[in-house]
Formats: C-alpha cells, structure tokens, sequence
C-alpha cells in the first residue's frame, strides 16, 4: 500500500485556510412569495429554519429558487472557485473506495482521496449542511461522506428506491459543524445539468460525528414530495 500521509501532509493541514461561514452570508435569507396577486416577502434565519418550512409545507423555495439564491452568493462563489474537481472525481472515489476484490487497484482511493485533500479547506464553525436517509455506520470509521447545502437535494436523497408506505420513516439529518478541523469541499457541479441543483459538500475529515437530537415532524402536506408520507425523523448531528 502507498503511503500518502506522512508528517509533511500533516504539516501542510496545519496551515489550510478555513472558508468563510455561508451560513452567516446566506441567512437570514428572504425570499419572495407571489401568491396570486400578492407578494410577501418569507425569513428563514438558518439552514435548519428553511428546512423545517420545506417540511411543514410551508411557503419557501423550490430546489432551482434555493440553487439561484445560493449561487447568487459571493461566499459560495469562493467556495466553489476553489474547488478544481466535479462531481465525476467523487463519484470515482466512492466506487473504489468500495471495491473489495480488484486487487490491482486497491492503491486508488488513497490516491484518490490524497487528490482530494490537496483541496480541501476547513468547514467554518456552526455551518449547516444536510444528509438525506440514515446516516451509514461506516461514515464514522472512514471520516467521509457527501452532504448538501441544498435542504431539497437531502429530502430527494431520502427517497428510498422504492415507493414508501405511509408508515415508513422518512429520515432527513441536519449536520452542524462544532469542530475546527473539519476538512471538506464544495462540488463544483456542471451548470448545463441538473446536478448544479445538488450544491453538494463532500466532507473529507472528522474527529467526531454525534447524534444530539431526534424529533418527528409531521408534514402538513404527506404528499409535498409527490410520495406519502406520513411523519418525518428529523436527526440532528454535530461534527467536530
């Protein structure tokens, strides 16, 4: 196996940058609703807020309104101009980090994730992302998973494959960075597809993943996502 992560890595980690808080330029975010004739203006003062109006059914953005606002925004303007991969590098990662039996290329998810590294920047304190579904054990052995600014891209996420009966847990997780040495980037997606909507974050280093809260929401809406359902586990994680 290739050793990739030595004392000189270690120190180069000592000295990377830490993104600006896009949860302080974004919120309180305003967004206008045109109800008919009317025109009112909503406040969503945190990530979470928007997320809880999504899921009561209350008036808030779609996908493509939260992606223009989000995109609008001169912090995660930074975030993404610093980002050199597109999705198609993570996705590369996921599938070997996986593998189990090609022997020739067990070398590359360290490769890999030594590549993405290079690129990475420390989370700002008290950022939000999101996580559609439960949360995999293994997340908290390999340090790594892929989260969302997008509250919508989590909700779709949590679609299982099939349809969901009107008794199944629907599990969406807010995930609230605690720790000053999160390593993470954002996912520069391709504008002309419809992965630009996802505004994905794929975290790259953690010490601490925990569970500190659970609570059931019940939409007022059971089909706000063209599907039943019947009650919402909202999960709330900290990540140090």
């Amino acid at each position: 196996m290739i050793k990739l992560f030595g004392n000189k890595s270690q120190q180069r980690a000592a000295t990377r940058p830490t993104l600006p808080s896009l949860e302080d330029s974004l919120y309180p975010l305003t967004w206008s609703y045109l109800n008919g004739l009317n025109n009112r203006d909503f406040k969503f003062n945190s990530s979470a807020d928007l997320l809880s109006a999504i899921i009561c059914t209350e008036p808030a953005p779609s996908q493509q309104e939260f992606y223009q606002l989000l995109y609008a925004d001169e912090v995660y303007q930074q975030w993404i101009n610093f980002t050199v991969f597109g999705r198609y590098i993570q996705r590369s990662f996921a599938a070997f980090h996986s593998q189990s039996e090609d022997s020739f290329n067990t070398d590359m998810p360290d490769i890999l994730r030594h590549e993405l590294m290079r690129h990475s920047q420390y989370l700002p304190m008290e950022q939000g992302l999101f996580f559609g579904g439960k949360l995999p054990l293994q997340v908290r052995k390999d340090k790594l998973f892929t989260t969302t600014l997008n509250p919508w891209t989590a909700l779709i996420n949590a679609q299982p494959s099939t349809k969901v009966s009107s008794n199944t847990p629907f599990i969406i997780n807010t995930v609230k960075v605690k720790g000053k040495e999160v390593l993470a980037f954002a996912v520069r997606h391709n504008k002309r597809t419809s992965e630009r909507l996802r505004s994905e974050v794929m975290v790259l280093d953690f010490k601490e993943l925990r569970l500190v809260s659970e609570r059931e929401i019940i939409p007022a809406n059971p089909n706000f996502l063209d599907i039943q359902i019947s009650q919402v586990i909202l999960r709330d994680y900290e990540l140090r």
